[in-house]
């Protein structure tokens, strides 16, 4: 046994194991269930052509010597990226903590309670920094949620009927340029026309339906908007800003200047830059456009008892309902970075934030001061923590990078200069010394920090925040410490036991693939610092993307996307700039399956484009004879399909050769959706099926952390004729040379993260690689195995075989008074997260086991089913008092004095042996979200004060 082979490490069953699983599932090897899972003729004929492995040791070395070949320069840059103070309680406990980045999406809100009072208290922050009347779980960078913002006001604009035509969105020039790039992305489609100019001369009589400002500018002013905002008003306009959250501990809140909708970024709340992600962007509005506000609210609700207790709210705003209607494609947030902003916060407190921003400002107008001596004189006539000065760029840039110093030159004579939390009067004289080198002046020191206020008074904070005791008593690293603890324990993460989500692949995130995560040389670096300064970067970056060519079999590819749903856009983006860059501009078709994942007809819709939705067979495949029938018809404007493979009922449909075959010959490319691309791995690939163009999600196949529901990674690769244009950034030169505009805010995306992957791929090797996919996909046939004499297994290949999930048919239950939903709950008494609920079929359970799953924890949740199962059997629709519609049950339930249920107290906390030696106790019992939609609040308030 190769002790130090990570792959060991990583697949769960033990070679010892295989003869029983194989056994169960009735096939002599692996070569024989391949045979019967996979269709003939999309079988690779050789295996992936990628480094010999490296053990887990070897990376770790590797990798901190690749991270030497970044520098860590002092930055200065700003534009979005500020270097921070990660509290190191924070660090330890949540950041570098499987119980925070291992968990799921809080679907299952009874054991997921401390996650969501972490993001809820990230939401109410938000709320109250802005001064908005309500605020999302997080989106994914600040571009992004602009352009969400947009699409929210050109949304509403349309219950205005004299608006209903107006398509001009005005962007004040003081936006971020990678926030301008997004914007143009995501108006051009859609059909919005960009206006960019000077917020303070715009006609306010034109044709505008919306507008975005940026507070402070991007080069560091800070303007009063409140008469913009009031003129705007006036003409029907309404008005997003994108606003610096440090500043508004001090500034007046764009909420109090009547802003419609306050977007920006988290990252400076103790998020480390990395280079340009993950971090989590906000997203703030009024109460009254909550049914159009993208990406995910958590709410306060009840539960059975009428405690307290918290959910997801508004689930009817998610695309999966919406599809095509959809505004936005989002569905995800950054959980685990909003959860730690949220808990910088509550560390330290109003004051405590006050107290950082005033230092920050105060080290601003010091500089400032100190450069003026110098002569070289300051020209914002206000600002917050960004000054810029006119001087000699190339002079001063030569001297700064010497001193390891970064500043932003925005034009030959401008330099702006962005100061921040880790700033300290050594920083500001190395400053001081660099511009009196430039100038042939004579250095001089600052001793202290200048206090007074370069901002007017009309624009400084009186309003209170951050007033509820959550902010007021973790001040001390104990206290922090124990409440990030009592959180943690409310939730269940794969640390305590498997996640078998069907579509959503909660495979092993090793400790090893992690740790990189935490070395200052790969999370300290400003995503626009000069390129040679990120060698490692840059080195890794490109490797990962080489390594993904391989696996899809590919030409190029894209890390921008920082989601699923946005790899989904990207992908659709390229193909639309292929077709009209040949003069097809009439091919704007997109034909998706009705069984596709909803973010496929609501990216499809982001993109411009008619979707025509296509049958599906009663064995749950595409319907091929509709899907040709549709596509001759289309022929002359098709632009593409839409399909996910493996499918999104887990079976290799045979049919796929023909399904591209079909879709080029009339004109199409085909886009695949890559949620299911673990199944393929090694094993076959998107090119080999005829797809163009696929998406990858990284934080599936290939190992990052779901994190409760992000960060995510969602790259594209792409055929030889989509390379030319894949995205770009306005400021450091990426993607291809007819690069459509920025997807993302950071030219890499979430570059900080992709190191996840790229430990995983170089850990595991060619061999590693196609062994994760085989016990996937025999994990899975193992637990089908288990399972179908239990429960009808609805979709399965033509010999019988699974992919790598499977869906259990549970609407029969309902003669018994059983709801899926009722299973769901049940499960958590046993120490389980629920399968998929629901979906891609209503009534049912979609099961998928990864291959980092061993053989007692497949057993053990198999016979948690089949004790369920029972549980079914016994109980009748004419009695809802039994011990599934009760379910989950609590510690405070069970240990109750007084016991009515027609079952015991062992049956309803321990129905089985195994549960006695590892219980997990759900925090509250089942919620009401009936009652937490009627009474929407997703803020710190009482519960009280609503009732």
């Amino acid at each position: 046994m190769k002790t130090d082979a990570f792959a060991l490490r990583h697949i769960g069953p033990r070679e010892s194991d295989l003869n029983h699983m194989f056994k169960t599932i009735g096939v002599e090897n692996f070569d024989q269930l391949l045979y019967e899972t996979f269709p003939d003729g999309i079988r690779l004929k050789n295996d992936l052509q990628l480094d010999p492995p490296m053990t887990e040791y070897e990376y770790l070395n590797h990798i901190q010597e690749l991270g030497k070949k970044n520098k860590v320069f002092k930055s200065y840059i700003g534009l979005g990226y500020h270097p921070t103070i990660v509290p190191a309680v924070i660090q330890r406990n949540i950041f570098e903590n499987p119980g925070w980045y291992t968990a799921y999406t809080p679907y299952q809100a009874e054991i997921a309670q401390g996650r969501l009072e972490a993001i809820l208290n990230f939401q109410t922050t938000v709320m109250e920094l802005t001064g908005m009347e309500i605020a999302n779980a997080s989106l994914l960078d600040e571009g992004t949620a602009a352009a969400e913002a947009m699409a929210l006001l050109f949304d509403v604009r349309t219950r205005d009927q004299k608006k209903n035509n107006i398509r001009k969105f005005f962007v004040s020039e003081e936006i971020l340029p990678q926030t301008l790039s997004v914007l143009q992305t995501r108006s051009t489609p859609i059909g919005v026309e960009l206006v960019v100019g000077n917020h303070e001369t715009f006609d306010f009589s034109s044709d505008f339906f919306g507008a975005i400002l940026q507070y402070p500018g991007k080069y560091g002013q800070v303007n009063d908007y409140s008469a913009f905002i009031a003129k705007a008003h006036e003409n029907e306009i309404k008005v997003a800003v994108a606003a610096d959250i440090l500043s508004l501990a001090t500034l007046t809140p764009p909420g109090e200047m009547g802003a419609s909708v306050v977007v920006g970024t988290t990252q400076r709340f103790g998020i480390p830059m990395g280079y340009g992600g993950p971090h989590a962007a906000y997203f703030a509005t009024k109460e009254e456009y909550k049914r159009s506000m993208p990406g995910r609210i958590i709410g306060v609700s009840i539960d059975a008892t009428g405690k307290r207790a918290l959910r997801m709210a508004l689930g009817t705003r998610e695309q999966h309902i919406k599809r095509e209607k959809a505004t936005s494609n989002i569905c995800t947030a950054q959980v685990l970075l909003a959860v730690m902003a949220g808990m910088y916060a509550v560390y330290h407190g109003p004051k405590g934030l006050k107290y950082i921003a005033d230092k920050v400002h105060a080290s601003a107008v010091t500089l400032a001061d100190a450069l003026n001596k110098l002569g070289v004189y300051q020209t914002n006539t206000a600002f917050f923590d960004t000054i810029a000065v006119k001087a000699d760029a190339a002079k001063v840039k030569a001297i700064a990078e010497k001193h390891e110093v970064n500043f932003f030159y925005a034009d030959a004579d401008t330099i702006t200069i962005a100061l921040n939390e880790t700033t300290s009067l050594a920083d500001l004289n190395q400053i001081i010394a660099i511009f009196a080198e430039a100038t042939g002046k004579e250095a001089f020191k600052v001793a202290e920090l200048n206090t007074t206020n370069n901002y007017p008074a009309s624009l400084q904070r009186t309003s209170a925040f951050l007033q509820h005791e959550v902010f007021n008593n973790h001040h001390s690293e104990s206290q922090l410490m124990r409440y990030i603890k009592k959180l943690e324990r409310k939730d269940l993460s794969l640390n305590h036991s498997m996640i078998s989500l069907g579509s959503c692949t909660m495979k092993l995130n090793a400790a090893a693939e992690m740790l990189p995560l935490s070395m200052a040389n790969w999370n300290s670096i400003h995503p626009f610092a000069p390129v040679e300064q990120a060698e490692g970067y840059l080195t890794m970056l490109k490797k990962l993307e080489q390594q993904l060519n391989v696996i899809t079999g590919f030409a190029g590819t894209t890390l921008q996307p920082n989601s699923g749903a946005q790899g989904e856009y990207a992908g659709l983006m390229a193909i639309r700039a292929y077709h009209l860059s040949r003069g097809d501009h009439h091919r704007n078709v997109c034909l998706i399956p009705s069984s596709a994942h909803g973010t496929n007809p609501a990216s499809a819709a982001m993109a411009g484009m008619t979707i025509i939705v296509t049958k599906t067979t009663p064995e749950g495949n595409i319907d091929v004879e509709d899907l040709r029938t549709k596509a001759i018809e289309h022929k002359d404007d098709l632009s593409c399909l839409m399909v996910t493979y493996p499918s999104t009922h887990g079976v290799y449909e045979s049919s796929i050769i023909e399904i591209t075959r079909i879709i080029h010959e009339n004109g199409g490319l085909v886009y695949m959706d890559g949620a299911n691309m673990n199944a393929q791995v090694g094993l076959t690939n998107p090119a080999t099926i005829g797809a163009d163009v696929c998406h990858l999600n990284l934080h599936k196949t290939f190992a990052i952390p779901h994190g409760g529901g992000g960060p995510g990674v969602g790259p594209i690769c792409v055929n030889e004729k989509l390379v030319p244009f894949l995205p770009t950034n306005p400021i450091i030169n990426v993607g291809g040379d007819q690069a459509i505009t920025a997807i993302s805010s950071a030219p890499y995306g979430s570059a900080l993260v992709c190191l996840i992957s790229y430990g995983y791929i170089t850990m595991l090797g060619a061999e590693g690689l196609k062994n994760a996919t085989q016990f996937a996909i025999l994990n899975a046939n193992y637990m089908k195995a288990r399972l179908e004499a239990h429960y009808p297994v609805l979709y399965s290949g033509e010999m019988g075989r699974a992919a790598h999930e499977m869906i259990l048919d549970c609407r029969a239950f309902k003669q018994n008074g059983i709801e899926v939903t009722d299973i769901a709950k049940r499960l958590m008494d046993y120490g389980f997260h629920a399968p998929t609920v629901s979906f891609p079929v209503a009534g049912t359970l979609m099961v998928e086991p990864t291959e980092s799953e061993d053989l007692a924890e497949l057993d053990r949740f198999c016979d948690a089913m089949i004790s369920i199962r029972k549980e079914i059997e016994a109980a009748s629709a004419e009695d809802a008092n039994n011990v599934l519609k009760n379910a989950p049950h609590t510690l405070a339930m069970v240990t109750a004095d007084t016991w009515t249920m027609p079952y015991t107290r062992e049956q309803a906390a321990y129905p089985l042996a195994y549960i006695h030696d590892n219980k997990f106790w759900p925090s509250v019992r089942r919620i009401d979200d009936a009652y937490g939609d009627r009474n929407l609040v997703c803020s710190c308030a009482p519960i009280e004060a609503y009732m």
